[in-house]
């Protein structure tokens, strides 16, 4: 793909996979610029109040809207989502065989967006993402950095509480996860204000993190950290089509 300023993406994802993962994961630490993430975040920032869902200890958005009985309603992303990062993901080849990352899921691109917003000391429990996606999860993080924690169910159906893995994510990255390590892993985030015993032994992508990083200490004072989460959602109904049935069961 073309270079872009102040960016250095490899040539395909193979350059960016996690080998001490399960299959499969990839990770690339400038996804997008420092100027793109500022317009993305007052985008975020400036979206009207009724976007925004509280939970207990932090908020999210979901784009074009929230799933209802794990279908989506048919619409387009807002340009700000889809550019740079669903035309960039799309440009980015997988290997030689395939173009996309996902080339393979059912609509070629990802249609929803979950935009998380986690302040220092919250996190979220370890969980799966469940049947209404196609296995690829795109994460690109905002503003600040924060570890996933990887976890994997012990024989008798139980979670193993200790993580098996860790992924430091740095901000402006993407990080992609697929295959197994979607269907057959959890992952979470801890309720911590500060990732510790942060190297090269504890944290699976270590050798792919910005060759300037700040983490040579071992350690990450959490600050307010935004995800975007990119997907696929399996079953889209289409509202004109309802909309028509509806109209054409009406008495005039």
């Amino acid at each position: 793909m073309d270079a872009l300023p102040g960016l250095s993406l490899p040539p395909s994802l193979e350059g960016a996979r996690v080998h001490h993962l399960p299959s499969a994961a990839f990770y690339i630490s400038e996804f997008i610029t420092e100027a793109e993430e500022k317009l993305i975040l007052d985008k975020i920032v400036s979206a009207p109040k009724p976007r925004w869902k509280q939970l207990s200890r932090r908020r999210l958005q979901a784009w074009p809207s929230d799933l209802i009985n794990n279908k989506l309603v048919d619409a387009p992303l807002p340009p700000w989502l889809e550019a740079p990062i669903v035309t960039r993901l799309q440009s980015l080849p997988l290997d030689q065989g395939r173009p996309h990352i996902f080339a393979d899921s059912p609509h070629t691109r990802p249609n929803h967006v979950l935009i998380n917003e986690y302040p220092p000391g919250v996190g979220i429990m370890p969980h799966k993402d469940g049947a209404a996606y196609h296995p690829i999860v795109c994460t690109v993080s905002l503003a600040a950095s924060i570890c996933l924690n990887i976890h994997e169910m012990r024989g008798d159906g139980t979670l193993n509480k200790d993580p098996s893995w860790r992924i430091l994510q740095e901000p402006r990255s993407l990080l992609i996860t697929t295959a197994d390590l979607y269907t057959d892993f959890l992952h979470g985030i801890d309720d911590i204000t500060e990732d510790t015993q942060l190297s090269e032994e504890t944290v699976a992508n270590w050798s792919l993190l910005r060759p300037s990083s700040l983490f040579h200490s071992g350690r990450n004072m959490r600050q307010t950290r935004t995800s975007l989460t990119y997907r696929d959602v399996l079953n889209v109904s289409k509202l004109d089509k309802k909309l028509g049935l509806l109209l054409g069961q009406r008495k005039w």
